[in-house]
């Protein structure tokens, strides 16, 4: 996917996660995407469990049948080829006393400092993820 399309879906990433959300439950999916995200040309969607065949063509066929998006340049969906990774939750998404965000190079230097992460390589730059507008909370999934 180009960085133009990325963009266009991530700009109402909230709708679409809903109406992927209602289309997995059209097709009695016990699937639901969790968030959406991008790293720079490509569109990540994670959900809460493993996704089928049919889940990940549900997805596809929602994506390219977007008006605003170019189809020819999307990839065929696949599942992530991390062996491991660790999500970890509640951690503020601001840092303290401040209004910055929190950022990828600040979760490396936690790593690196807690004693349950000894001998852990980092494999992919961290994914920061804002639990939602209301609340001052992040998802971070490292993949280690």
């Amino acid at each position: 996917m180009s960085t133009n399309n990325a963009e266009r879906v991530i700009v109402q990433s909230n709708t679409h996660m809903s109406n992927i959300n209602r289309l997995l439950k059209d097709i009695k999916s016990e699937i639901y995407a969790d968030f959406i995200c991008s790293n720079n040309r490509d569109i990540i969607i994670t959900t809460n469990n493993v996704a089928s065949t049919l889940g990940m063509e549900t997805i596809e066929k929602y994506i390219k049948n977007l008006n605003n998006i170019d189809s020819n340049e999307i990839m065929n969906p696949r599942l992530s080829q991390s062996k491991s990774y660790l999500k970890i939750l509640d951690i503020p998404y601001l840092i303290k006393d401040t209004n910055h965000l929190i950022f990828a190079d600040i979760i490396k230097m936690v790593v690196k400092s807690t004693h349950i992460f000894n001998n852990t390589i980092l494999t992919f730059r961290s994914q920061i993820i804002k639990v939602s507008l209301k609340l001052d909370m992040a998802i971070i999934w490292v993949d280690i």
